[in-house]
């Protein structure tokens, strides 16, 4: 059986645990060495851990905790843009897809858990919605080749890398505003561990807003690659345990329906990855959640 392992609060206790049939199993009391999962993952120590969950029973029921981000405080949140064919052609700009990958930066408090409300600012009604996959780093490296780039993975989650449209062209060519407003993207609900290139060849990603498939594509047809973005970012800067690398969506987010669609309070947004699992959030405007 799969191990799934994830963050979440209960009783104001920041705690992580193995998901269960039923809720969760807390195994954080038994590892204090480990106050997050990224010191989970920085210790090379799921085996570890996932066998100490083994013949557990639930320590918290479904609906007694809250779902927090997976890696609470990484180092890193880099995130690619414009990675399937698609969303280069929304460009509509006549040129090929460029040789490197976009990227920009977001800030962790940009985002929530599973099943937690994304927050529609009272600066602008275009909170939009972008489902994508997610790479978390388990092992240190500067410059690593393309070769040996999957080595460097530890752990797979899902992403709604929500964005406010209007604020990401704000300025002339970036994108920071529109991607780092408090609480309007989710990360989750939890890892899976990342075992090998099969298992990320060709998952489907799929998002579905209140039911409705929005976005649907494979990783397969990336431009760049998991090897490709870990080279390139690596190339400048130090990729360590627990870096959240958010891989990039496909086409049909809410900004490019004609007419534009945004999200609003009482939507469900759903990212599902084959293999992962599904990242299901509502929406509320700011100071109603």
């Amino acid at each position: 059986m799969t191990v799934r392992l994830a963050q979440f609060s209960a009783q104001g206790a920041a705690l992580w645990g193995a998901v269960a049939d039923g809720g969760m199993i807390a195994l954080s009391p038994a590892f204090p060495e480990f106050p997050t999962l990224r010191e989970v993952i920085a210790a090379d120590a799921w085996d570890q851990v996932a066998q100490a969950a083994e013949g557990r029973d639930v320590t918290h029921a479904n609906g007694s905790f809250t779902w927090d981000i997976p890696i609470p405080a990484p180092e890193k949140i880099i995130c690619v843009g414009v990675n399937y064919p698609d969303r280069n052609a929304e460009y509509k700009d006549g040129k090929d897809a460029p040789p490197n990958p976009s990227l920009f930066i977001r800030f962790a408090r940009s985002f929530v858990g599973h099943d937690a409300p994304l927050i529609r600012p009272p600066e602008s009604p275009q909170l939009d919605y972008e489902g994508e996959i997610v790479i978390v780093i388990g092992k240190a490296g500067r410059r690593i080749s393309q070769a040996n780039a999957l080595d460097h993975i530890s752990a797979l989650t899902m992403c709604n890398e929500g964005t406010i449209r209007d604020w990401v062209r704000h300025a002339k060519f970036n994108v920071t505003q529109g991607k780092n407003f408090d609480r309007t993207g989710a990360i989750g609900p939890w890892l899976v561990r990342y075992r090998d290139e099969s298992q990320i060849a060709n998952i489907r990603l799929e998002t579905r807003v209140n039911g409705e498939v929005r976005q649907s594509d494979h990783t397969a047809r990336m431009l760049f690659s998991f090897r490709k973005i870990i080279e390139y970012i690596s190339t400048f800067t130090t990729l360590v345990p627990g870096d959240v690398i958010v891989t990039g969506t496909p086409t049909g987010a809410g900004a490019r329906l004609d007419p534009p669609i945004w999200l609003k309070p009482g939507d469900v947004v759903e990212v599902t990855a084959e293999g992962i699992g599904t990242l299901r959030n509502t929406v509320a405007d700011e100071g109603e959640a």
